[in-house]
């Protein structure tokens, strides 16, 4: 099996586990344990916080450690955290279905950090996009159909079912995993510093790169509003916008398939355009999406709706793409699990923010100036890349050849 191929064995397997962890949860707890709103809150939160909490160290880890063997822990870590949740289920020990959530979730943080980590050294410079591309292609679809099958799992056998399926992806990508060649670490200039001073390096190297901190503001201003648009989602959907449940999911769903149209078309989009295009399209596309959710409110709300979730899965499933080939070109290889670790850790700590601005702003002046904070947030991550050196990008730089400190 050839390595990019067995990374991409191994993507689809480990996001179809995560996604189906993240839709069994609520399921499990609320339909085996009967886990309240409060206690489900705290089960979520513990699956999310892994993200942040994990993404800093990870990064070093990646940059000291042979990655293939970071890769497979993370699988194993994941495969464990399924089989603990069917155990919880079926003893109704809620804590333990709490730490397999954290578990399992730290195990996916470590595999996609290290993944991305390692794609540069297994494709050559200019196959980039189109490598990412088929990766994300393999989240995108997963992430679709969970929660569809987690559901039918759920109302036919049992909400475990799903951690069982979970487990068996988790199979998958570990034996996809162990066919890479095997790795070394990383190679290292210079006096290898401490493990904090190491996180602080790769997050000075993001700050002091003007690429990187154009990526890393734009994600941050773009999450922020994506987040306090599924914050009020609901109350939109089933409010102002006449829409069922029924119809609330499908139009969400539109969403899903603008993700998997984005990384279909994103290595033409590569051969095609230069890469400014892309990394304006992204966020710009957005605003697009802001004001359509605005006008759906006048009628038409089910398409209008479909549409808006359409757009803010298409153009910043592009940007992604993009985005990640320009971050991996750019970043010495000794610094890439920092670097796209900081990234991260970004991202996923404006999230809650983002969600409970939304939230309140809602509450307190009206769904209408949710939406247009919403809009007003996507505006600014476009602006981000308009005043940085991202908007005059007309092809992607050179990978980059300078040994980096640890």
């Amino acid at each position: 099996m050839k390595p990019f191929t067995a990374l991409l064995g191994a993507a689809a397997g480990t996001h179809a586990a995560d996604q189906m962890a993240l839709a069994t949860l609520p399921l499990t707890a609320t339909l085996v344990l009967g886990a309240g709103p409060d206690l489900l809150g705290l089960l979520v939160a513990a699956q999310s916080a892994a993200w942040l909490l994990v993404s800093l160290p990870a990064g070093a880890w990646i940059d000291r450690l042979p990655r293939r063997r970071l890769l497979i822990v993370a699988l194993a870590l994941g495969l464990a955290a399924s089989i603990a949740a069917v155990a919880a289920a079926a003893t109704g020990f809620v804590f333990l279905l709490g730490l397999a959530a954290i578990a399992g979730a730290s195990g996916t943080v470590v595999y996609v950090l290290t993944s991305v980590s390692l794609l540069p050294s297994l494709v050559p410079a200019d196959d980039l996009s189109r490598a990412n591309a088929r990766l994300e292609l393999a989240r995108a679809i997963v992430s679709l159909g969970a929660p569809f099958v987690a559901g039918l799992l759920a109302q036919y056998l049992s909400p475990t079912w799903g951690y069982v399926l979970a487990a068996l992806g988790a199979c998958l990508a570990l034996a996809c995993v162990l066919a890479l060649p095997e790795g070394t670490a990383p190679a290292i200039a210079g006096e290898r510093p401490s493990f904090a001073g190491a996180i602080r390096l790769g997050t000075s190297f993001v700050i002091r790169n003007r690429l990187l901190r154009g990526i890393s503001l734009c994600a941050i201003f773009w999450n922020f509003a994506f987040f306090a648009l599924l914050a009020i989602w609901a109350p939109l959907a089933l409010g102002p916008l006449g829409l069922d449940p029924a119809q609330m999911g499908l139009a969400q769903s539109a969403y899903g398939a603008g993700l998997i149209l984005g990384a279909v078309v994103a290595p033409l989009t590569a051969r095609r355009l230069p890469p400014l295009v892309t990394l304006i399209f992204g966020p710009a596309a957005s605003i697009v999406a802001s004001l359509i959710f605005l006008s759906a409110m006048l009628g038409n709300g089910l398409v209008l709706a479909a549409a808006g979730f359409f757009l803010v899965g298409f153009g910043p499933m592009l940007w992604l793409i993009c985005q990640t080939t320009v971050r991996q070109l750019v970043t010495p290889s000794a610094l890439m699990g920092r670097v796209n670790a900081t990234v991260q850790t970004a991202i996923y700590g404006v999230r809650p923010l983002g969600a409970l601005t939304g939230g309140l702003v809602a509450a307190q002046a009206g769904l209408t100036a949710a939406l247009l904070l919403i809009a007003v947030s996507f505006a600014l991550s476009t602006l981000v890349i308009l005043l940085s050196p991202l908007a005059r990008l007309r092809a992607m730089p050179a990978p980059v050849q300078v040994p980096a400190r640890a």
